[in-house]
């Protein structure tokens, strides 16, 4: 009884596969830019499966880049160092002392260990942060919020370099000035610039939600850029999910050819999305698809 259980799930598993087979042809030179937070970030058990499912993208011919976050960690470390925040509008003021430890966390320990749990499994990978070799370079978002940076220019030449060596980048938000200073950038923005910049085929930005939701409540699994704008206009679009979908639309609007919200906390999120039918969040298209 157990062999035969064992033989079916290894039948299952080849059905699996070749079920696959026309999207590892479809995504094979393709770059995927992938926003990590959130939940997929949160343990070293969803860190492992995060990283194995993006070195077997890098083992079928896809081109992962890695932009990811770290806003519990800072806080924790700005906590720890007795560091006060303030906000404007529900946003962190970056004074000097505080994106110096933004830099060190994000720069230092939690790009180190998304770098080292591919490594663990098996792939190669290089951790980076947006002052490297000019990659991406900033304005200050309002003076308000101090060290806070919008993206002015992404230079993606380093990442083309790196994807000749089968290596997969690992991007810390943090940009520098046109005079050197160093800024903090949001995470979704940093990766949507960089997904432009690469002119991506998907930009994949991992949540802690399904996706986007109608007004009933249900994930919409495909939308156009104007099905979005009407959605924010219509409050149905509200809240957190308002900055993730102005990422969306700015990434398409510089190329991008499409971008997925999704469930980081899901797992095998990111091959679900790219390697089967149904996909694995929403989405979103532009309203004219490009040639």
């Amino acid at each position: 009884m157990k062999t035969q259980d064992m033989n079916r799930d290894w039948i299952a598993t080849a059905e699996t596969l070749s079920r696959a087979l026309p999207y590892l042809q479809r995504y094979a030179g393709a770059t995927v830019v992938i926003k990590l937070g959130g939940h997929a970030m949160g343990s070293d058990e969803a860190m492992d499966s995060f990283a194995r499912d993006v070195v077997l993208m890098r083992q079928v011919g896809v081109n992962p880049v890695i932009v990811h976050g770290g806003g519990p960690m800072i806080n924790a470390m700005l906590k720890k160092l007795d560091i006060q925040s303030d906000f404007v509008n529900g946003k962190r003021v970056t004074d000097a002392a505080t994106v110096e430890v933004v830099e060190m966390v994000l720069s230092g320990v939690v790009n180190k260990r998304i770098v080292q749990a591919i490594g663990r499994q098996g792939g190669r990978a290089v951790g980076l942060s947006g002052k490297d070799a000019r990659l991406i370079t900033c304005t200050q978002t309002h003076p308000d919020l101090g060290f806070v940076g919008t993206p002015s220019r992404v230079d993606p030449k380093i990442l083309r370099g790196l994807f000749d060596q089968d290596v997969i980048p690992v991007i810390a938000p943090i940009g520098a000035g046109d005079e050197g200073e160093t800024f903090n950038i949001n995470g979704d923005t940093a990766a949507g610039a960089v997904a432009a910049a690469l002119k991506a085929d998907r930009l994949l930005l991992l949540t802690d939600v399904a996706g986007v939701k109608n007004a009933d409540g249900d994930v919409v699994t495909e939308l156009k850029a104007e099905q979005i704008r009407q959605m924010t206009r219509d409050g149905v679009i509200a809240g957190g999910m308002i900055p993730k979908t102005e990422t969306a639309l700015d990434a398409i609007d510089g190329g991008v050819r499409a971008v997925v919200i999704l469930d980081g906390r899901a797992p095998n999120a990111v091959l679900l999305e790219l390697f089967t039918e149904h996909g694995a969040g929403s989405l979103i298209r532009p309203d004219i698809p490009p040639q």
